[in-house]
């Protein structure tokens, strides 16, 4: 995915509609951002490694708010990183630097698939700075919706954030500022118990009812644990 954060950005303005009423972007705004990545079954050890690796590196660089490594429970060859930046700016830096490039370049042999980063810009957030509590469950779901229906799909992905938090870890939503449309939920849950209580829950079976049919696939959810 790219990384011209400008044209990012300007996307973000023109989402900004009155039904949708999405939260304000600036420049000064957290940079948020969601890799995944697929690697050969032998390589999940090493994968792992390099990912703590540049994990540590990370969290010390000027502006970085949050940097997270999962392993998917499910298929334990796919991983993801969820990143958390002060700005624009701190993420391309970080881009740039030559901890990032060398991890990139020892895993790019191990990887069966591409490099899947996808920049995001944020749009219902609690605790930037929380992190997940050792052994929690961390689940991931895209929404990917028909434009048409982006400013209906917004509000309601908002208020499931908002009723979420009351009982989650974490429960963010962003969307992607190339297109407006696709949209990360990401939620920390403490217990299985928990999970399943959300899923559950009214609030929960109603917009999954709702989205379902607007949906081209079904609905993406992946849940993932903590590398550290």
């Amino acid at each position: 995915m790219n990384r011209h954060w400008g044209t990012l950005l300007a996307a973000a303005v023109a989402f900004s509609t009155p039904s949708a009423a999405p939260a304000q972007t600036s420049p000064g705004s957290p940079a948020m951002a969601v890799t995944y990545l697929e690697v050969v079954p032998s390589a999940e050890a090493e994968t792992a490694r390099l990912l703590r690796e540049v994990a540590a590196a990370s969290r010390k660089e000027a502006g970085n708010l949050r940097f997270e490594v999962l392993q998917r429970i499910e298929r334990p060859a796919h991983f993801a990183v969820i990143e958390a930046w002060a700005d624009s700016k701190a993420f391309e830096s970080h881009g740039g630097n030559a901890a990032t490039k060398t991890f990139r370049d020892k895993l790019k042999p191990l990887q069966i698939g591409p490099y899947d980063e996808r920049p995001n810009v944020a749009l219902s957030l609690g605790a930037i700075e929380a992190a997940g509590s050792k052994g929690a469950i961390y689940v991931l779901s895209h929404v990917d919706v028909p434009g048409t229906y982006r400013d209906e799909t917004s509000p309601r992905l908002q208020k499931l954030a908002e009723d979420g938090r009351k009982a989650a870890e974490r429960f963010e939503v962003w969307y992607q500022g190339n297109r407006t449309n696709h949209f990360t939920v990401v939620e920390i849950w403490k217990t299985e118990a928990a999970l399943q209580t959300h899923l559950a829950a009214a609030g929960t079976r109603e917009l999954r009812e709702w989205i379902g049919p607007k949906l081209g696939a079904l609905y993406d959810d992946r849940r993932y644990k903590n590398l550290e």
